[in-house]
């Protein structure tokens, strides 16, 4: 996976790792003057205060954008909960104190249609592909104590099959609604489960292919 291009201003370093955009242009959106690309170098990291600019990173909901404050300022650090949000006909938005495939992340897009060629994470494929599941699935049932606070959330990626989420872990609907919550689950990743977010076996049947831990 290519490195991340990093654009240092006076108060603010952003990177950008555009193998994880998902282009949901909430950086172009509020604050156009720092994001444009239009522009060549696309990102200005002078041309706004550097907590405006910090706040809108923690909104990108990939993680492609992150920082470094230069003067001082906080450092993104993660939620206390680990959380993934189920978005409607799109990917799996995950934030917290979270472990990809082997990488420490605070914020995760990661492929359920099956058709990314950037697994574990979403391209937008999902789009092109015209890939359909609900953003509110019903509920699971289980409500499980979770673990402490801030521990680690790993997500495995199992080879031709689903992601491992190992760690406390809440699930909920794109608007809130908690779905889940338990230290264990096996995500769908190839699109074809009829118990989404969930794993149900489908991806044999199929033929389902995709890398497994530190195959991407």
């Amino acid at each position: 996976m290519a490195k991340p291009r990093r654009y240092e201003g006076k108060d603010i370093a952003i990177s950008f790792d555009m193998s994880r955009c998902v282009h949901a242009r909430n950086c172009f959106l509020k604050l156009p003057q720092v994001f444009d690309p239009e522009r060549r170098p696309w990102v200005d990291p002078d041309a706004a205060p550097a907590e405006e600019i910090a706040a809108m990173i923690r909104t990108c909901p990939s993680g492609a954008l992150t920082f470094e404050r230069l003067e001082g300022g906080l450092s993104e650090t993660p939620p206390g909960i680990n959380r993934v949000a189920v978005q409607e006909n799109g990917p799996n938005a995950f934030h917290g104190n979270l472990i990809v495939d082997g990488e420490p992340m605070i914020r995760a897009t990661l492929c359920r249609c099956g058709k990314s060629e950037k697994m574990p994470f979403c391209d937008f494929s999902h789009v092109k592909a015209g890939f359909r599941a609900t953003g509110a699935p019903e509920p699971s049932g289980k409500d499980a104590a979770a673990d402490t606070p801030g521990t680690e959330l790993e997500l495995i990626p199992c080879e031709d099959g689903p992601i491992e989420a190992r760690g406390p872990l809440e699930i909920t609907a794109a608007a809130g609604d908690r779905l889940h919550r338990g230290t264990r689950a096996f995500l769908c990743r190839c699109g074809m489960s009829s118990n989404k977010p969930f794993c149900d076996g489908s991806h044999k049947g199929a033929g389902f292919t995709a890398p497994g831990p530190g195959e991407s």
